[in-house]
């Protein structure tokens, strides 16, 4: 609980420091267009609410949605299942040597892609799951290499700074969106129907915009962090292992029966996408809003100790 009441606090105060920044840019605009200073603190105070509170639900809700949407057969201790009884002490192997006091939960889900998430609010509250078709395609030093970084995102907090920067990004892009859009329907002079249908589908291109350049920031952090996992796993499962898994993955996404599989997902199982250890591989431009670096970069860089 003491590690939940924090990540709490830190959620607050984010959120306070974000609406006493945005309350200062705010006078100087709203002052410079003639909008009554309460009109400013009205509008930052329920947008940011909004956005950071939508974002905290989703974090408090996180390993109940991924149960539910992925359809997951949580692991018992007391098992006979050789590979879930594997899957359940490597993770309370990786758990302990990571300094996690409370174990995370282990489940498989039924799905063919080769990949594994974790999830949940807080280090002692979270999640670790991997798909059959990891199962499948791994020999037994790869999948704990998988898990390895899945563990170091729990140990890391990857879980809280991504809804953070979620939280903060979803409440700039609102409050941005709909102040500009005020603003130009007011200087427009259009009055009744017309000012609204103004300011509305300008406050939608211009939510959609922002929201667009903000999916850039979220995902450059994102690759960031999967780069830190797998240092992370690194350091706790062995450089070999985290290297041999990422060369699996690299090996493994390349077929084409997998690209079919992809194709097949639900869309439960897309909506957790950043959270798992690989991604859809992009190219020049598109690379800005993937939520994972190429894995050939991934494995130079844990090679090369950069």
């Amino acid at each position: 609980m003491a590690a939940l009441g924090r990540r709490i606090f830190l959620f607050l105060l984010t959120n306070a420091v974000l609406m006493v920044v945005m309350s200062i840019i705010m006078s100087f605009i709203t002052s410079a267009f003639g909008i009554p200073p309460t009109y400013s603190t009205q509008i930052i105070l329920f947008y940011g609410l909004l956005g950071f509170g939508g974002a905290f639900i989703s974090l408090m809700m996180s390993k109940f949605m991924a149960k539910k949407s992925m359809k997951l057969k949580i692991i018992q201790p007391n098992t006979t299942d050789e590979m879930e009884k594997f899957l359940y002490q490597t993770v309370h192997k990786l758990s302990m040597k990571a300094g996690i006091k409370k174990m995370p939960e282990v489940a498989i889900y039924p799905s063919k892609e080769i990949n594994a998430f974790a999830t949940g609010p807080s280090k002692n509250n979270s999640l670790v799951a991997a798909s059959i078709g990891l199962l499948e395609g791994m020999n037994r030093d790869e999948i704990e290499g998988v898990l390895a970084h899945e563990v170091a995102h729990i140990t890391n907090g990857d879980m809280v700074t991504m809804t953070l920067l979620q939280g903060v990004i979803n409440s700039c892009v609102m409050i941005f969106a709909r102040v500009i859009s005020d603003m130009v329907a007011r200087r427009s002079g259009s009055d009744g129907g017309g000012s609204y249908a103004l300011r509305h589908g300008l406050y939608i291109v211009l939510s959609s915009t922002l929201g667009i350049l903000g999916s850039i920031v979220v995902a450059s952090f994102s690759r960031f962090r999967e780069y830190r996992a797998d240092r992370g796993g690194a350091q706790l499962a062995g450089s070999a292992k985290m290297v041999a898994a990422l060369s699996a993955l690299q090996n493994l996404v390349s077929q084409p029966r997998l690209k079919q599989a992809r194709i097949r997902t639900s869309r439960g199982q897309h909506a957790l996408d950043t959270l798992k250890i690989s991604g859809k591989q992009r190219g020049s431009f598109k690379q800005l809003f993937s939520t994972h670096p190429p894995l050939d970069d991934r494995i130079r860089r844990l090679k090369t100790g950069s």
